[in-house]
């Protein structure tokens, strides 16, 4: 297993989302933010070859702003909580 550190440098560059518009990912707001918005993020990070360590970064990170591997940052609050309580 590698332990290395996760750096950005290492999998960002080959982010599907890459060529998309950055505020698509880091909206002013999520509150009352369109079903399409929230979805055609969703639908460039599922089909992304890098989601699982953009995911892993933004969790391990704490990333409170933006979505990564296809998660708010709500929801990334929520895995992180699941996995204190796993490990408390």
């Amino acid at each position: 297993m590698n332990t290395a550190p996760i750096t950005p440098l290492r999998w960002a560059d080959r982010g599907a989302c890459l060529d998309s518009d950055p505020e698509l990912f880091f909206p002013f707001s999520w509150e009352g933010l369109p079903a399409w918005h929230l979805a055609l993020a969703r639908r460039i990070c599922q089909g992304c070859p890098v989601r699982v360590q953009c995911l892993t970064w933004a969790v391990e990170t704490g990333e409170a702003d933006g979505m990564w591997g296809g998660t708010t940052p709500d929801e990334r609050r929520r895995i992180r909580a699941t996995r204190e309580r796993r490990a408390g």
